[in-house]
């Protein structure tokens, strides 16, 4: 079943979001993984967002986000970004084709 890393990104230093991003990119494709959504966060249709970028990438299953996020190559990524770019990850699995079920 797919599974999905939803992400809010703050770029605190430019160059270092520059320098992050393309590493991520590699190490997210290298794992199976594909950006479903990434940019600027638009206007809330209800709350708010507290990030000005996000992000959702599809994985094909947890296993496969979690090798990716212990990868050595998205470590590598993570080192580049620390203390300049705010990052704030879910792992999510998705659901059913015919959606999903309340509990009873």
């Amino acid at each position: 079943m797919p599974a999905y890393v939803i992400v809010n990104v703050d770029v605190l230093d430019e160059e270092a979001g520059l320098a992050y991003a393309p590493v991520a990119q590699e190490s997210i494709d290298s794992h199976g993984g594909r950006y479903l959504v990434a940019g600027p966060t638009p206007e809330p249709v209800e709350g708010t967002w507290d990030s000005s970028r996000v992000v959702v990438i599809e994985f094909p299953d947890m296993d496969r986000i979690r090798e990716w996020y212990d990868s050595p190559e998205y470590r590598r990524a993570r080192a580049i970004r620390e203390g300049k770019v705010r990052v704030a990850m879910l792992f999510v699995e998705g659901t059913v084709l015919d959606g999903f079920s309340l509990p009873v």
